[in-house]
């Protein structure tokens, strides 16, 4: 399964607030930029994930968010979008800022 143009399109209506934004499809998934700067990746699944590592990491954890694994247990620098930006763009929007900082 890979992502679909309407799953790429769904990534940037969340992040309509912030400008720069660029995709491209890699291994199934998407990957987005900001000012060419990596900071999202949209799983096979259609999950979005946000870069994070630090205290922003352990942020989103509290807010519920999960890391990205692979499967073999491996995890990444990626966590979820707290279920609740997921249909809240400025929610969403925010979240991407404070990982935009982050990195």
């Amino acid at each position: 399964m890979s992502v679909t143009d309407a799953d790429i399109e769904r990534v940037y209506e969340l992040f309509d607030d912030i400008g720069g934004l660029s995709h491209r499809k890699m291994m199934g998934g998407a990957s987005f930029y900001c000012e060419g700067q990596i900071f999202c990746v949209l799983s096979q699944e259609g999950r979005v994930f946000l870069k994070a590592s630090g205290t922003f990491a352990e942020d989103m954890a509290s807010a519920g968010a999960e890391r990205f694994e692979m499967e073999d247990g491996r995890g990444m620098n990626y966590w979820t979008l707290p279920e609740p930006a997921l249909d809240e763009p400025s929610l969403a929007c925010d979240w991407a800022r404070r990982a935009l900082a982050a990195l």
